[in-house]
């Protein structure tokens, strides 16, 4: 996983066209001036939070978001867009889309599949704060055009899930397609399970063959210079919720037999239950700093069966119960807060 996001060099002319002005947008968002003049450009999470939300104060168009997440033209599309929209189902172009993201940025997209729902989630890694709203239309605005461009339209969620507070949902309701659920616990779009399994009528296995080849060739080498530790940790984080931790997946995940990922964690000392705690860990602190989302739901984002397998596992990690450490968390937040 990159730890800089990668900025499309046709993001400036698109922001013309949308009537944003640049030299204004990028002093706005502390950015130097010479930001989009690189050939290639790279961005901190920080620094992309700050151009996004800068983006949104600097345009009069509270659907820009949407706009900029919604382009038709083939020719503005990045490697893995094209890739998704030649896969063979909406279901295969959402996991290419999730793999390889990790090529490009600090950002993953989780896909969650519960009670016969699908939910699509994009998650930043190193942001802090809150996540710019036109950046989160964006993201779920591209993956909806990618479902709809790729099934010819027979997409559409049941529901959009938005962590800001409630403001344009018509727009927004009209653009989805769905109703919007404001004050979520997350930035996602709900569908339906069995649309997932929709064929795309844009598949093309030769296009595929050409860019997933490339894309999954540039994704191996740049996981060879990651500790197979990391590399498993970060799949069983984007693939924990709902499903019990299995090695099976996680090896299919990288491209290797079960024996082969087995053997290779013991050869660094290590064994695969130890790396899913250390995730779930991780995971765990994360989910309970956010302070939105229910213990309960906690426990199945982790892949936990049950809410007491949880609570036990959290006991022997932190000496207290996950509510304890999230009041003492959220304490020692607010009182940050009120010393600056």
């Amino acid at each position: 996983m990159r730890n800089r996001f990668r900025v499309s060099g046709l993001l400036a002319s698109r922001l013309q066209e949308q009537g944003v002005v640049l030299p204004t947008l990028l002093k706005r968002a502390g950015l130097p001036a010479e930001f989009f003049r690189p050939e290639k450009i790279t961005a901190s999470t920080d620094e992309l939070f700050a151009l996004w939300r800068a983006i949104g104060e600097s345009s009069d168009d509270p659907g820009i978001g949407l706009k900029l997440g919604s382009e038709s033209r083939l020719e503005r599309l990045n490697p893995s867009a094209i890739a998704a929209l030649c896969s063979q189902s909406f279901r295969d172009a959402l996991q290419r889309m999730a793999r390889y993201k990790q090529l490009t940025c600090p950002e993953e997209i989780r896909i969650r599949a519960r009670g016969g729902e699908t939910s699509v989630e994009f998650v930043f890694l190193e942001g802090a704060g809150e996540e710019p709203t036109i950046l989160v239309d964006v993201c779920l605005a591209w993956v909806l055009a990618i479902g709809r461009r790729g099934t010819g339209g027979q997409v559409w969620p049941v529901r959009a899930e938005l962590a800001r507070a409630a403001a344009q949902r018509g727009l927004l309701e009209a653009h989805f397609g769905c109703p919007v659920k404001f004050g979520a616990a997350r930035n996602a779009l709900v569908f339906p399970s069995a649309q997932l399994d929709l064929p795309f009528v844009t598949h093309n296995v030769d296009l595929l063959a050409l860019v997933g080849t490339q894309l999954d060739q540039e994704l191996s080498q740049q996981q060879a210079d990651v500790p197979l530790a990391d590399q498993v940790k970060q799949t069983l984080k984007r693939t924990l919720a709902g499903r019990r931790p299995a090695i099976q997946h996680v090896a299919r995940e990288l491209g290797l037999s079960s024996r082969t990922l087995q053997r290779r964690l013991t050869g660094a000392g290590l064994t695969f239950q130890e790396v899913v705690e250390n995730a779930r860990r991780e995971l765990a602190r994360h989910y309970l700093g956010q302070g939105t989302i229910e213990l309960n739901e906690t426990a199945y984002l982790l892949g936990y069966e049950d809410a007491n397998s949880f609570f036990r596992a959290f006991q022997n990690w932190e000496g207290t119960t996950p509510g304890s450490w999230r009041a003492r968390h959220v304490e020692g937040v607010e009182l940050a807060r009120c010393r600056q």
